[in-house]
């Protein structure tokens, strides 16, 4: 299994950061790993919704069918998916307001057979994609 994470204080309200994380038609502006959600995001944002992602891993396209396990509206979304080689992923965004800020942290894992043969050049590309992806969501928000 691979783990990593990611956190940044974004100068924007709780509200503000959710509005933009849970716009689902604006991912290709920061999500440095999404490509399209080929029948759209999950409609509606439910805790049990499904939906399809294609992303960019390491160079490498992918397609992943999420679930939504957890939801706090400003607060948590966790989503659940299942990749390509029997792989398994988990995301969980946590807002934490801060004044008129937010402390936003995302916790990404990765499990599999696949994931076990790169797991360190894996870690290094997605904490490097997280971190990018923070970069451009409070470029948008603040």
């Amino acid at each position: 299994m691979a783990e990593v994470s990611a956190q940044a204080r974004i100068a924007a309200p709780a509200e503000k950061v959710w509005r933009q994380l849970t716009d689902f038609a604006s991912y290709g502006q920061w999500s440095a790993t999404h490509t399209s959600f080929p029948k759209g995001g999950p409609t509606p944002l439910a805790a049990g919704a499904t939906y399809q992602e294609n992303m960019k891993m390491m160079g490498f396209p992918a397609e992943v069918t999420w679930t939504v396990e957890a939801l706090e509206a400003e607060r948590v979304l966790g989503i659940a998916g299942k990749g390509p080689m029997g792989v398994n992923l988990s995301m969980r965004y946590t807002l934490t307001p801060d004044g008129d800020a937010t402390e936003l942290r995302i916790d990404s894992s990765f499990a599999g057979a696949a994931v076990a043969m790169m797991a360190g050049k894996l870690k290094d590309s997605a904490t490097a994609a997280l971190n990018e992806s923070l970069r451009k969501l409070a470029g948008l928000v603040e």
